[in-house]
């Protein structure tokens, strides 16, 4: 599942099936891992956003997100979220990605990451510019422990340009 496929879904509470509202996007950790999602709301001026830690949820597939209970919803600091996927300060979406020894694979346009497996990113679709998708596709380059999100840039180990695959529109194919 890529996660640019779940942004809007409606969140309900699985307690009262109340809707409690849309994803805006997803909080994630250094280590590749998706911690929550942010949902859609937050006042103009205001430093804190509405967010859903991972472990409060209950399910979710193509049409809802389930979480526990409404009182899974926080008010968490814009600050404190150390990356985000679409928007914020620290995003993925559109980030270069470069080899360690200096390589440009291109820029990530969506997050893979499967159901079964949990909370665990599973690979990058990166983008070569809108000519090169057109001609050749978006690549697929499967995460890492090597991988690090840096300031500018996810760096990746030296032979990843090896490593890339024709994207596709799910893991499992």
């Amino acid at each position: 599942m890529k996660l640019q496929e779940m942004i809007g879904l409606a969140v309900f509470d699985v307690e009262s099936g109340k809707e409690i509202g849309k994803i805006h996007d997803f909080i994630l950790d250094k280590n590749w891992l998706i911690t929550g999602l942010e949902l859609e709301g937050k006042a103009l001026f205001s430093s804190h956003v509405k967010t859903v830690s991972w472990a409060d949820i209950a399910a979710y597939g193509e049409d809802a997100v389930m979480i526990r209970s409404e009182k899974a919803v926080q008010k968490t600091g814009a600050d404190d979220i150390p990356f985000t996927y679409l928007l914020g300060r620290r995003k993925l979406k559109e980030m270069q990605v470069l080899t360690e020894d200096g390589v440009l694979l291109g820029r990530i346009s969506d997050v893979y990451f499967e159901q079964e497996q949990g909370n665990t990113i599973l690979g990058l679709e990166i983008s070569d510019g809108f000519v090169s998708d057109l001609i050749e596709g978006r690549k697929w380059l499967p995460c890492t422990t090597e991988m690090a999100i840096g300031e500018n840039a996810v760096m990746v180990p030296p032979m990843s340009e090896q490593r890339l695959e024709k994207a596709i529109n799910s893991v499992n194919g």
